[in-house]
């Protein structure tokens, strides 16, 4: 019989890495909730519908990439309901901010998410059919301010604060402005139009995207279609005044916070929603995530609401990569190493077994973490154990039981010690 393995593009996440994951998602949600931000749960599927209308009917996203399946409310109904994995979770959260009437609170809505996304896509270093994503969106009435320039400028320097946290090296931070909803399709049309006489010396995923989705086409890393792109107008040059000053407004407040930040005029993202500031952070060469070096990315949304039905509400929110953001930190040896156990209890013969579970009760009530040994094992095998597991072993043999005064090893200073059972939790904090 074949032994069964995980599914093509995923894959189990194991200790010790797990730690790290731990470790990032714990800074992510400390960071955050500095800024004001509360964690979001939503459905990882959601009605296709969602996605058509929210990202885009010709995006790569909806129109290759979604696992999409046909949901029959009974078995004997003819009706069904088209349902999606969630391949994004922007659009899961502004429809949860519509459906739970958030806008009538008038207050500004600070949202963050930890969690799974999928796509139909080839897997590679970095990328996986169920990949993790951190997000956040920040949203809500006008008058609260979520179409300020602040706004984007106090993302930016959260996302350099959390970088920074995490000991992430090297970054970088692009930004661009798309324009609005009435600059974007101008630069489009324009686009489309000086695509059309280079088409068809570009690459075959560029051609489709010339005609379907030209901004995708700027996003591109084909090394053959590179001198094209570099000829293609700029959108800098399509925004109009009040997109120019939003822009300027945003630069001049990271400058002020000391956010260091590059213009890049080619930045654009593909997706329907987005308008005015887009950014992107990057990680240097040789940081675990081959040419493709962008850790995360995230942009101005400010008519996705109104898009899916709901209330005027303008936002800003970025989705992080998980998977490429630990890539990152295991490349650059800042991966947190898997902490060890405070202790190992180790029984000498089966008689004591009873003896160390009850002491081993004592300390993790204590707040210690402990693994217990067997009594069957030799000593050779406890030390073993304890060694790989724990800073320190606590034997448990007869004379230890009879007297309270239990031997500690403490295997980095090579040192045994006699420690009364009353003070044994206090020295094993040390």
């Amino acid at each position: 019989m074949a032994i069964l393995k995980a599914v093509r593009g995923t894959r189990d996440l194991l200790p010790p890495e797990t730690v790290l994951w731990n470790h990032v998602e714990a800074t992510a949600r400390a960071v955050f909730g500095r800024y004001g931000f509360g964690e979001i749960r939503t459905p990882i599927f959601e009605d296709t519908s969602l996605f058509a209308r929210g990202v885009g009917e010709e995006t790569d996203i909806v129109s290759k990439e979604m696992y999409t399946w046909e949901d029959r409310a009974r078995a004997d109904s003819d009706s069904a309901q088209s349902l999606t994995l969630r391949p994004e979770n922007t659009a899961g959260v502004v429809r949860a901010y519509i459906e739970h009437k958030l806008a009538d609170t008038g207050m500004l809505q600070k949202l963050f998410y930890i969690g799974p996304q999928f796509r139909r896509e080839r897997p590679q270093r970095g990328r996986y059919r169920q990949f993790w994503q951190i997000g956040a969106e920040v949203l809500g009435p006008a008058w609260s301010g979520a179409d300020s320039a602040l706004r984007d400028a106090e993302v930016l320097e959260m996302l350099s604060t959390f970088l920074t946290e995490l000991g992430v090296k090297g970054w970088k931070l692009e930004v661009n402005s798309v324009g609005s909803s009435t600059d974007r399709p101008r630069y489009v049309a324009a686009l489309r139009d000086a695509l059309a006489p280079v088409r068809a010396r570009m690459t075959a995923d560029n051609q489709r995207r010339a005609e379907t989705n030209p901004l995708r086409v700027l996003d591109s890393k084909a090394p053959e279609d590179q001198e094209i792109i570099d000829g293609l107008p700029k959108i800098a040059d399509f925004l109009d005044d009040a997109s120019r000053d939003h822009f300027a407004q945003v630069l001049a407040a990271l400058d002020a916070c000391g956010v260091a930040y590059t213009v890049n005029p080619r930045l654009v993202r593909g997706l329907d929603y987005y308008t005015r500031t887009t950014f992107e952070f990057t990680v240097p060469d040789g940081s675990g995530l081959g040419t493709q070096n962008a850790l995360l990315g995230g942009g101005r949304y400010d008519g996705l609401s109104e898009m899916l039905g709901g209330p005027k509400a303008p936002g800003i929110g970025f989705a992080i990569g998980e998977d490429r953001l630990i890539l990152t930190l295991q490349a650059q040896a800042n991966a947190a190493t898997e902490p060890k156990l405070d202790a190992f209890v180790a029984p000498m013969g089966l008689a004591q077994n009873a003896a160390a579970l009850v002491l081993a009760k004592e300390l993790r009530a204590a707040g210690l973490a402990v693994e217990v040994g067997d009594g069957s094992f030799r000593l050779k095998k406890s030390f073993e154990a304890a060694d790989k597991l724990a800073r320190r072993m606590v034997i448990v043999g007869e004379d230890e039981t009879s007297s309270g005064i239990l031997t500690v090893k403490d295997f980095s200073a090579g040192e045994q010690t006699k420690v009364p059972r009353a003070e044994l939790a206090d020295f094993l904090r040390r």
